[in-house]
């Protein structure tokens, strides 16, 4: 009887142990959080290109702790923006591409020493960038892999974009 009991628990143990679901991804996470309001505003459907370049503008600053208005918009190619601003230590100059998917900020860094890092920034590792566009704010909110987020709202004035 002592014997059956424990290949009984035994077994039970042993189901326990097989596959589990894997854990959501941060971007899973952030997608499943309540959907805002209709009195809040929300990312366009399609962004005009003078707006692309407004919101990877307000994207990078955030993400990179600059000014936007230190950020420099070099082109739009294809739904990419190219960018660059100076580089706070040695003064020389930081690249990104930056490009928006519904309310999502994806952008790639640039000219970096590892070409392994040179890559889009949506793993399930990279913090996941989303924005809000209301006028001329632009609110963008980060949250890390930790599940932890950080929000800056940044004004971008339209009539700035045409360098």
């Amino acid at each position: 009887m002592r014997l059956s009991s424990a290949i009984v628990i035994g077994a039970f143990a042993l189901a326990a142990c097989g596959e589990r679901e894997a854990a959501p991804t941060p971007a899973e996470k952030v997608a499943t959080a309540a959907k805002p309001s209709d009195a809040v505003q929300t990312a366009p459907a399609v962004l005009t290109p003078a707006d692309l370049r407004r919101v990877c503008r307000a994207g990078l600053a955030a993400i990179h702790g600059q000014p936007p208005m230190a950020i420099d918009v070099d082109g739009v190619e294809g739904g990419v923006v190219h960018a660059s601003w100076r580089a706070p230590v040695d003064g020389g100059r930081m690249r990104a591409d930056c490009r928006v998917e519904k309310d999502l900020i994806v952008w790639k860094p640039l000219d970096l020493p590892d070409a392994t890092l040179v890559r889009w920034m949506n793993q399930s590792d990279d913090p996941v960038i989303r924005y809000v566009m209301d006028g001329q704010a632009i609110t963008v909110t980060q949250t890390l892999p930790d599940g932890t987020t950080e929000q800056a709202e940044l004004a971008v004035p339209a009539e700035e974009e045409a360098r």
